[in-house]
């Protein structure tokens, strides 16, 4: 999966997440047997699903919050499990989770086996604007400088109060104001040094040969999407 060139697994994922969301809100049969890339991924990958999941805790409460209110919006029983009845909301709920949990999870294999370069670059490939990929990785980038600048600002805070658990909310402003501040400064002092090391605005990425099995990966994971979607094997 590391060696796949990053055009395939980017295009394979984008497109595994359109069809995904494309399935109808009451057809759970085909977004079951859509998890068939998932199984693969992580077992090919060697990822852990654990770490996934954990990795992605702050976006599954919102992934799950999406469709919680539709079982009071939509009564109508559209399936029976034995004799009970599972009504329409309930089954649109289930299948929004499915989708949202299948789409978190695709982007957390496209860059758990991707460098940011090299999504970059598959981003540029395929002619995304210039602007675009050149904010996507400063930003992801400046992360690093944020939370640095946030463990700085934790770690004087507590020495100065170091009987007190956590930070007192009074305080919750005036810091995040410095961290944002200091966050700037950080970034201005790193975009100098881009400058002086004679970047023009854009980045300069290694190209990457197109072997066999990069054909093979997104054009087979393809046909295996369609299949399912149009149930040709149902």
């Amino acid at each position: 999966m590391n060696n796949l060139h990053p055009l395939g697994k980017l295009l394979t994922c984008v497109l595994y997440i359109f069809l995904v969301a494309s399935i109808d809100k009451y057809d759970i049969i085909p977004l079951i047997l859509m998890s068939v890339y998932l199984v693969f991924a992580f077992l090919i990958g060697e990822l852990s699903l654990k770490e996934g999941l954990y990795r992605m805790r702050l976006i599954l409460p919102l992934v799950l919050f999406v469709g919680i209110f539709n079982p009071f919006f939509d009564k109508d029983i559209v399936l029976y499990v034995g004799n009970i009845g599972i009504s329409g909301g309930v089954m649109s709920m289930i299948t929004l989770f499915i989708k949202g949990l299948y789409s978190v999870l695709s982007a957390y294999i496209l860059i758990a086996t991707t460098s940011i370069d090299d999504i970059c670059y598959a981003l540029r490939v395929v002619k995304v604007p210039k602007i675009i990929v050149i904010v996507i990785m400063l930003i992801y980038r400046y992360f690093d400088v944020m939370a640095l600048e946030a463990h700085r600002i934790m770690t004087a805070y507590s020495l100065r109060a170091p009987s007190q658990k956590g930070i007192h909310y009074k305080a919750w402003g005036a810091l995040v104001g410095q961290w944002l501040l200091r966050s700037m400064d950080r970034a201005e002092m790193v975009y100098e040094s881009m400058l002086l090391r004679g970047f023009n605005g854009e980045f300069s990425f290694k190209k990457k040969a197109l072997k066999l099995q990069d054909f093979i990966y997104p054009i087979a994971w393809a046909c295996i999407f369609v299949i399912i979607k149009l149930r040709i094997i149902m």
